[in-house]
């Protein structure tokens, strides 16, 4: 059995050296495979996952409100709607746009019928960013009647507590005494 001797002068000279001649005492480093080479369990033979996407967006369609929309359906979707529309200013690239995107669609199913809930892409739509002043990402803007509610912009993001006491502040009805 060959025994290794250290000396600091060595180790002062080249720390690589010293580090590969302790590491090197016939053992071997095994590092793992990874993990593509290894072969696939046996049930995701029975259940590829190809046929189920196309369920899977038709349900997503029919589950939720939210709807994406541009330039061109603007003008029929919220100036033209019946319902308030709250517009959600987004970009695929924004951080918190992904982070409220649960909460707004869980807006657009709680108001379904009572409140149209839009989503209008910030870099494929710049006459509208511009048009509307959309500053910062995410910006939510209620529409009633055609007209954009007054003090009704919201930038950033928000809770779903704070989503609804926003929403039921402007939903709310008015009465008339």
């Amino acid at each position: 059995m060959a025994t290794t001797s250290f000396s600091p002068s060595a180790a002062v000279r080249s720390p690589s050296a010293s580090i590969c001649g302790r590491l090197d005492h016939g053992r071997r480093i095994r590092l793992p495979l990874p993990r593509s080479s290894a072969p696939a369990p046996r049930w995701t033979a029975r259940w590829p996952a190809a046929p189920l996407r196309p369920a899977l967006r038709r349900l997503a369609v029919r589950c939720g409100a939210l709807t994406k929309i541009g330039q061109s359906e603007f003008p029929t979707e919220v100036l033209g709607s019946e319902l308030p529309v709250l517009v959600e200013f987004v970009a695929d690239w924004c951080g918190p746009c992904r982070l409220i995107s649960a909460v707004v669609e869980w807006a657009s199913q709680e108001y379904n019928g009572r409140l149209k809930v839009v989503k209008i892409d910030h870099d494929a739509n710049p006459e509208l960013i511009s048009e509307y002043k959309v500053y910062g990402l995410p910006t939510l803007i209620l529409f009633k009647n055609g007209q954009e509610v007054p003090e009704s912009r919201r930038e950033g993001a928000i809770t779903k507590v704070k989503l609804k006491e926003y929403l039921d502040s402007y939903l709310a009805p008015t009465s008339v005494a």
